[in-house]
């Protein structure tokens, strides 16, 4: 009895004790709320990989599974290797029962020989299954690689937050959990993960838990190792003067180290690339201009599909890996820092609104595209339409041209189809441009302006700091500064911090941060708020120590704009030749190909027809015309239709592949950018091709039209 009131009697005034005191939960224990939030998409794949192996449960090989193992650490993936490989094991018998079953109803469905059995369909299916394999199977090592990718390029911030931080306070565990609060992820939760680790008794102290965090970058960035060790010895040094200088020397370190690796990647990336840019694409479109002609040669044994497989799935896919091997090499510690998922118009971002708007916009483009299709089917007689139109300028030649054999329709051959199927790639491209457009119209907006604030903003915090190192309180401080900078973009942000401190009576902090009036809520920059937050710690300890502190950070921000400046200088020749290649050459070679393949056919078609009236023994070149047709037989060639519907996919594909290398390259992982850059180079290089194609068909197509409109006369 007596030990249950004992109890009551803890439980009631703990609970008011807890009350009193409202002390915060655990720093760490925000790590796995933090990473939920911020990193959806990874939890999901977790679940599946959890789910697969409770139903088909296997183990990675033991080098596989160190390789997997690690990367799963890397990206805090919370499974195991035998999770990733069941998953991968999964899928793959999955895709294969439903190849065979898929491919065995097609040929039951159609009661064919065996000689007509999908051996094609069925083959591309098991590869597509063992491709579905090998991508899961990679999958944790290109999650780690992105989350090393975008973490590096936070490392600088990172030492600058930590260093800036141990100026006035020479506390590490303070620094860092200081820095984990002001960056964004995945460093943020990198430096949270450090936290946790000693909550659940992983490491006894920070020191030992970031010790051993740092060791994962010591094939990647040894750079930002050296900077934390700096920083960590500077605990140790009892001279205030070489605390600080060491302290400076950790931020040198890592922005040397990380220009130098840049500089060595800007010289050894530039054969690569054109190795890439040769195999991927001038060697492959250059191929396509010889398709027509050895589709006749080889009696039709290659169709349009083939040509669809090859160079809208294979050749893209050898591109992608190319681009890969390319970018998996590039060094960290420069890229941008921020965060899409925590823009405040991520909500827009992530909307599927704007790919419906773009679907409805460019439906009818599509439509007119595959209209040509419509005349290989009864329609046009149901509605009372002619099969086809003739041509005059093009000697005489159909529109559409559907030739008959064995009493099936195939083609399009005619010109006027070749017309209208720009109209495919077209709308593919103009869907993807307003949709990606729309999506990242307001965030590219914030981001410049907020890059444009930031600036500026650098010299205002000297003045502010040169002002509290006079002996000007930080109350007062602000309006001076507001008026010294009037006119600029900055002197907005001080003349609200002091119309709140003057005329409502409130504190800097919440002049600052207030949820409702604070000034931060007009211009919400990561900079300002980190300088902010250390402006309101550092002035407790005193003016001076304030206007160090303020004085300090402008300085790093402008060395860290000298550097980024720098990096831009050293990528500005790969950056320009990626953007030329992509946008005018590529299209430029793929539209001639296209009047090419045009001349071609209306060459063979207008022969045909010749052959039909009764001129098959015309001499052509030393051969009369009916050898020539039956060499060339153009109802055994890849109709021009589907040549140019596939070369303009094609190049849609690498466009896409392009600029997300260039992006990685110039920004390090940068999903905003990627679609706004995408968006510019498909308007650019769709329309140059469609222009260049429409005016190499007509004009080579007009000139065959005379030429052997001749013969017959």
């Amino acid at each position: 009895m007596a030990d249950k009131e004992v109890e009551e009697i803890i439980k009631k005034f703990s609970g008011k004790l807890k009350r009193e005191i409202a002390a915060p939960l655990p720093y760490s224990s925000e790590y796995l709320q933090f990473k939920e939030e911020i990193f959806p998409s990874l939890t999901r794949f977790e679940r599946v990989c959890k789910n697969c192996s409770r139903i088909l449960r296997t183990r990675a090989s033991k080098k596989d599974e160190a390789r997997i193992q690690e990367a799963l650490d890397t990206a805090h993936l919370d499974i195991s290797a035998s999770d990733v490989t069941s998953f991968a094991v999964f899928i793959l018998l999955a895709t294969f029962v439903l190849a065979i079953v898929f491919s065995f109803s097609m040929f039951l469905i159609k009661g064919a020989t065996l000689e007509e059995f999908p051996f094609i369909l069925l083959f591309l299916l098991l590869f597509f299954g063992l491709f579905l394999f090998f991508y899961i199977i990679n999958a944790p090592i290109r999650i780690a690689q992105s989350w090393r990718l975008k973490a590096s390029s936070q490392m600088v911030p990172c030492v600058l937050y930590v260093v800036i931080y141990m100026r006035h306070t020479s506390n590490l565990e303070r620094a860092i959990k200081f820095a984990s609060e002001h960056l964004q992820a995945p460093l943020a939760l990198d430096l949270k993960k450090v936290f946790w680790d000693v909550e659940v008794g992983k490491y006894s102290t920070v020191k030992e838990s970031l010790d051993a965090y740092l060791e994962r970058w010591r094939n990647y960035s040894v750079e930002f190792i050296e900077a934390f060790h700096l920083i960590e010895s500077s605990l140790y040094e009892p001279s205030e003067s070489r605390r600080i200088m060491i302290l400076e020397k950790s931020l040198e370190v890592i922005l040397d180290g990380v220009y130098e690796k840049m500089l060595h990647y800007t010289h050894d990336v530039k054969a690569p690339l054109t190795n890439l840019y040769m195999l991927g694409v001038i060697l492959p479109t250059l191929g396509l201009a010889l398709l027509p002609l050895a589709s006749t040669l080889l009696g039709g044994m290659i169709k349009w599909y083939h040509v669809v497989v090859l160079f809208d799935m294979i050749i893209p896919f050898g591109v992608f890996y190319l681009t890969f091997q390319v970018l998996s090499k590039r060094p960290g510690g420069y890229g941008e820092t921020e965060l899409l998922e925590q823009s405040p118009g991520y909500v827009q971002y992530a909307s599927t609104k704007p790919y419906w708007i773009a679907a409805f916009a460019v439906a009818p483009l599509f439509l007119l595209g595959i209209a040509p299709l419509l005349f290989a089917t009864k329609l046009p007689q149901i509605l009372g339409l002619q099969n086809d139109i003739k041509i005059n300028i093009f000697g005489g030649l159909n529109f559409f041209d559907f030739k008959t054999v064995a009493g099936t329709k195939v083609g399009p051959f005619g010109i006027g189809a070749l017309m209208l199927s720009f109209f495919v790639p077209l709308s593919i491209a103009l869907f993807f441009s307003i949709s990606y457009k729309i999506k990242t119209k307001e965030l590219l907006k914030a981001r410049q302006a907020s890059k444009l604030l930031e600036e500026e903003f650098a010299s205002s915090l000297f003045q502010l700091g040169s002002r509290l190192g006079d002996g000007v309180p930080a109350e007062i401080a602000f309006g001076r500064v507001a008026q010294s900078t009037a006119g600029t973009t900055t002197a907005g942000f001080f003349k609200i911090v002091n119309t709140n401190i003057q005329q409502l009576g409130m504190s800097v902090e919440s002049a600052i941060f207030d949820q409702k009036r604070g000034a931060i809520n007009e211009y919400p920059s990561p900079l300002i708020k980190t300088s902010m937050h250390i402006l309101v710690e550092a002035v407790k300890k005193g003016l001076q120590v304030a206007a160090r502190a303020l004085m300090s950070i402008s300085q790093y921000v402008k060395n860290i704009h000298k550097i980024n400046e720098r990096m831009r200088d050293l990528l500005a020749d790969i950056v320009s030749d990626m953007r030329s290649n992509m946008t005018f050459l590529a299209p430029l070679l793929a539209g001639i190909v296209v009047g090419l393949s045009a001349m071609i056919t209306l060459i063979l078609g207008k022969l045909s027809t010749m052959m039909e009236l009764g001129l098959g023994e015309t001499p052509v070149a030393g051969m009369n015309i009916a050898t020539l047709t039956e060499m060339f037989n153009i109802e055994k060639m890849i109709p021009p239709y589907f040549l140019q519907i596939a070369i303009g996919i094609y190049l849609i594909e690498l466009i896409f592949i392009l600029s997300g290398a260039l992006i990685t390259i110039e920004s390090g992982a940068d999903k905003l950018s990627e679609k706004a850059t995408i968006t510019t180079n498909l308007q650019r290089g769709l329309l140059i091709y469609t222009f260049v194609a429409l005016i190499a068909t007509l004009a080579l197509g007009a000139l065959a039209g005379v030429a052997i409109g001749g013969l017959g006369t």
